[in-house]
């Protein structure tokens, strides 16, 4: 079968060559109804255009680089599957390299994608990140940078997230409402914005109840590209239920420290929910089936990487001419489960905790 050439598709829909040639490279004088039409007759024929001539002849490549923090985080995959279909529909590739939370790997991450002649950035920031500069210097050189998932006030430019305030202060009051008064958050230390919208969440919901802060334990995880949750998180836990106030209920800041948490009580031989209460912030596909099932705060990651790519794409195109840059915030769901369904104080038969 003879290799497709753009007349071909040219003369297939009735359009100028240099009309299709616009199309492929997402041009902004093309409508995109026509731009639909002609990527739609180029991808079912097999067309791929030669992105390394064309980015050497137009000064661009047709690549967006991507930066997540860890690539088998299910929140992450579906964040970056949102990513990957605005690309596919306006024609960009991506390339993807995680930071491990890692602020050392993520500017080596950068530096590389840099060099690889991408045309923007969308970057979900590490733990460890908190020198934005980089990503300022990459501004300045003409790349484009959205921010997804984890924002911050430090940079200008489009960004798009959670609504973390509101999700946790949803779970802590869910919380508060079947009984327990005796709180705990455990979250990875980060000055990022996600992280302290978390927080707040969960202490203003607790101030609405008067719960003071002598009532309810904050711990904050040291954790770093060299050491894992696990331990950090079990030495926190050791010393919250060694307190002289014991948490009753806890709610977990992050997809990782969740799930952990769920694994070590359990070694540690707490009865979830009958000793404690557990809800955390994870998109794992496996809350249903873990024991007991867990509560958990999820985030729209496709609709979050979606919405970046297209974010991105827009400034990359200039079809909006100058942009005021604007901050999205997509709405958490709370879903309740049997690690915290439990009415604190209510009897528990021994047949009940069988089956549960």
């Amino acid at each position: 079968m003879a290799k497709i050439r753009l007349k071909d598709i040219a003369q297939a829909l009735g359009l100028s060559v240099s009309t299709i040639s616009k199309a492929l490279r997402n041009s902004h004088e093309i409508g995109e109804e026509t731009a639909r039409r002609v990527l739609d007759f180029a991808h079912s024929h097999h067309y791929f255009p030669n992105r390394l001539a064309k980015g050497l002849k137009e000064g661009r490549s047709g690549t967006i680089g991507v930066v997540v923090c860890a690539i088998d985080n299910t929140f992450v995959s579906g964040m970056l599957e949102g990513i990957d279909r605005a690309c596919q529909e306006k024609g960009y590739q991506i390339m993807i390299m995680q930071s491990k939370e890692s602020s050392v790997q993520e500017q080596s991450a950068i530096e590389l994608l840099i060099a690889n002649g991408i045309d923007g950035l969308l970057i979900s920031p590490a733990l460890e990140t908190a020198d934005f500069s980089q990503l300022l210097s990459v501004q300045q050189r003409g790349v484009p940078v959205v921010l997804f998932d984890r924002i911050s006030d430090r940079i200008q430019t489009h960004q798009v997230g959670a609504n973390n305030f509101k999700g946790a202060y949803d779970a802590t009051m869910h919380l508060l409402d079947k009984g327990y008064r005796n709180l705990a958050y455990i979250h990875a230390g980060t000055e990022l914005n996600f992280a302290t919208q978390r927080l707040s969440g969960f202490e203003t919901a607790l101030a609405e109840r008067g719960i003071p802060p002598a009532h309810y334990q904050v711990a904050e995880l040291k954790i770093n590209a060299a050491s894992g949750v696990p331990e950090a998180l079990e030495s926190a836990l050791q010393k919250m239920l060694n307190a002289k106030q014991a948490p009753d209920a806890i709610l977990a800041g992050s997809d990782q420290i969740s799930t952990a948490c769920l694994g070590i009580l359990t070694r540690m031989q707490i009865k979830i929910p009958y000793d404690l209460a557990l809800i955390g912030f994870s998109n794992t596909r496996l809350a249903d089936v873990f024991n007991p099932p867990l509560s958990t705060i999820s985030q729209p990651g496709e609709e979050i990487g979606y919405l970046a790519a297209v974010k991105l794409i827009s400034l990359l195109s200039g079809k909006h001419g100058r942009q005021e840059f604007e901050t999205v915030l997509m709405d958490t769901q709370l879903h309740i489960r049997a690690s915290s369904s439990l009415a604190r104080g209510r009897r528990v038969s021994s047949s009940e905790r069988v089956t549960s």
